[in-house]
This record gives structure tokens, C-alpha cells and sequence, in this order.
């Protein structure tokens, strides 16, 4: 429990420290986000009212201080719901008494909290296949290039995972809509459908595309730490008693392997949750990352911030369940 108070620390001061320079560097960039809402035609005195009503006329001090306690703040009993129109709370959403509060987009006109919640559980259906697809791909082609180490397999694979590595994102997502959407025609080239069928076939092209280069990464570390491992004395124990060379590989090796692959993991998942850009933006996919891309755009500040705490906040959650998944994997932690 102590470990794990730590860790929450840790990950508390992390995201404050990621959502104070957001919030800097968004107020340093000049933007105007009144002139923005109040229209290019807009007379000055009413742009100047929208400044003061937004807090933007107050110094940089006080608006941060403004913006952290809206951030994450108590509500009184009596306050209303969250979410209810015209009252204080109409930007929050809210867990009982706990809500949260990122603004309103200025060009949506709507709360980034709303927004944020009808993209995200599409990038985590994005996000769950592609890590899948990739964890299968990249731990069995390690697990084989290290079983057969110096063979043909070994180096085709090798080349296949260089291959990978340095083909970017967009170039292996144009190919694979080239060729099973354009050319064989079975799957939709980019989009989320609107029925159960379509999403699961818009799915397909953009995980593959995400989970083939994160694959790479993958089959290269399971197969160094794998060459290694079964080198070992207790493998070589293992296989003096008679353990089934399944049982060995996977039990033996691969467990003790998998403690590295775990904080690659979860960096790529929390990224991946905050939105893959190139890959949503290439097929046109309605999550986090695309919204990411308009709002930079637009100059869209509280939809930038908000996006930037999503994935600050997503990647330090990955970090301490792998931290926490260490202790099943590796015992030895557990004494630390």
C-alpha cells in the first residue's frame, strides 16, 4: 500500500506538472480566442466584453489559478447537476459531489468534457485492437526468431521488423487501403460505419496499420530478451528434468520476458488512448487523435488542453498498472 501511495503521488504531480506547461504555453501563443468567438466582424467593444466574461482581460496568474480550481473541484449539495444548462456547472461532468470542468470549445461552443466523451470510447475500441494485434504479431515473431536464431526464419524476420520500424504510419496505412479497399474491395477505406457490422470492419485497416509498426518494436525486444533468457541456468534445469519444450518456453522464458515488453506496453497504450494522429487523420476515425488535429487548427485552446490531460493523465495510469503488474510478474520487486 505504501508502493502504491507513492506511485499515485507521483503520477498526481506528473499531470499537474503536464497540465501547468499546456496551460503556459497555450496562453503564450498569441491567439485571440474572443475574436475567435465573437466573429471577424464583430465590433470591438463586443470582443472586449467576451474577453472579460472568459477571464481573458485577468493576468496569466490569475486565470491558472481560476482554471486549476474549476479543473477538479467539490460542488455543494445544492448546486445543481453537472452538465445543466444555464448554471455554473454547465461545463462539468460529475461524479457526485466530485466534478470536473475543462472549459467550452470556442469553436464547437459546446464543453470540452462532452466533447472529449463522445471521441473517447472510440479511440479506446481503436486502441484495445491495435495493442491486441500487435502484442500477438510482435511476442509470437519474437518468440520464433529467438527459437530459431541465425536461420533463414531468424533473419527474414529481423529484416521484416527493420522493415517496420522505419516504414512510417501513414505509408503502411496507404498501402493497406490501397490494397484491401481499393483494390480487393473488402473493407471500408476509412470512416466508423453506423451499424455494428461496419464497425467492426472500419476497425480492421487502422489497428492493423497501428498494430503492425508497434509490432516491430515488439518482436525485436521479445526476441533479444529471449535469446538471452534461454541461456539461462533454470531453463537449462528445466529442460534436464523433462519439462515439455512448450511449458519451458512459455512458462520459464517468456514470463520473465515479459517484465520489460510491459513498460513498452504501457507507454504505447497510454499514447494510444490519447490518440494516434496520423492514423486517425488518415482514416478518418472520429476519436481523440483527429479531434487533436482540428483543434490545433482552430486554435481551439480548451479542446488542446483537455486533449493534452487526457493523454498526460492516460499515459501515467499505464505507467503504475505496469508498475503494479511487475510485482505479479517478478516477485523479486515486491522486496523492493
Amino acid at each position: 500500500m505504501r508502493y502504491l501511495a507513492r506511485r499515485l503521488l507521483w503520477a498526481v504531480l506528473v499531470v499537474w506538472a503536464v497540465t501547468t506547461l499546456a496551460f503556459v504555453v497555450n496562453n503564450v501563443v498569441p491567439n485571440d480566442p474572443a475574436r475567435m468567438i465573437a466573429g471577424p466582424q464583430a465590433r470591438p467593444q463586443d470582443v472586449e466584453t467576451i474577453r472579460k466574461q472568459l477571464g481573458l482581460d485577468q493576468p496569466i496568474a490569475k486565470q491558472y489559478a481560476l482554471f486549476m480550481r474549476r479543473l477538479v473541484h467539490l460542488a455543494d449539495a445544492g448546486a445543481g447537476a453537472a452538465g445543466a444548462k444555464g448554471t455554473e456547472h454547465a461545463n462539468c461532468v460529475g461524479l457526485g459531489r466530485l466534478h470536473a470542468d475543462l472549459g467550452r470549445s470556442y469553436v464547437q461552443r459546446r464543453p470540452v468534457c462532452v466533447v472529449l466523451a463522445e471521441r473517447l470510447p472510440r479511440t479506446l475500441y481503436l486502441a484495445l485492437v491495435a495493442t491486441i494485434v500487435q502484442l500477438l504479431i510482435g511476442a509470437a515473431t519474437g518468440i520464433v526468431s529467438a527459437l530459431k536464431k541465425g536461420t533463414v526464419a531468424d533473419h527474414g524476420l529481423v529484416a521484416g521488423t527493420l522493415l517496420g520500424i522505419s516504414a512510417p504510419t501513414f505509408v503502411i496505412g496507404l498501402a493497406l487501403q490501397i490494397l484491401f479497399a481499393h483494390e480487393l474491395r473488402w473493407l471500408p477505406i476509412d470512416g466508423f460505419g453506423l451499424t455494428l457490422r461496419e464497425h467492426l470492419e472500419s476497425v480492421v485497416l487502422p489497428a492493423t496499420t497501428l498494430g503492425v509498426f508497434g509490432a516491430a518494436y515488439y518482436t525485436r525486444l521479445v526476441r533479444d530478451e529471449m535469446i538471452v533468457l534461454l541461456k539461462q541456468d533454470y531453463v537449462r534445469t528445466a529442460r534436464a528434468k523433462g519439462v515439455p519444450r512448450w511449458r519451458v518456453v512459455v512458462v520459464h522464458a517468456l514470463r520473465n520476458a515479459l517484465v520489460p515488453l510491459v513498460t513498452v506496453l504501457a507507454l504505447d497504450v497510454g499514447t494510444l488512448v490519447g490518440g494516434a494522429v496520423v492514423t486517425e487523420t488518415l482514416f478518418r476515425w472520429p476519436g481523440i487523435g483527429a479531434l487533436s488535429v482540428t483543434a490545433l487548427l482552430d486554435r481551439d485552446g480548451p479542446v488542446i488542453l483537455g486533449v493534452v490531460i487526457l493523454t498526460s493523465t492516460a499515459i501515467v495510469l499505464c505507467s503504475l498498472a505496469a508498475d503494479l503488474a511487475y510485482v505479479v510478474l517478478d516477485p523479486r520487486v515486491r522486496r523492493v
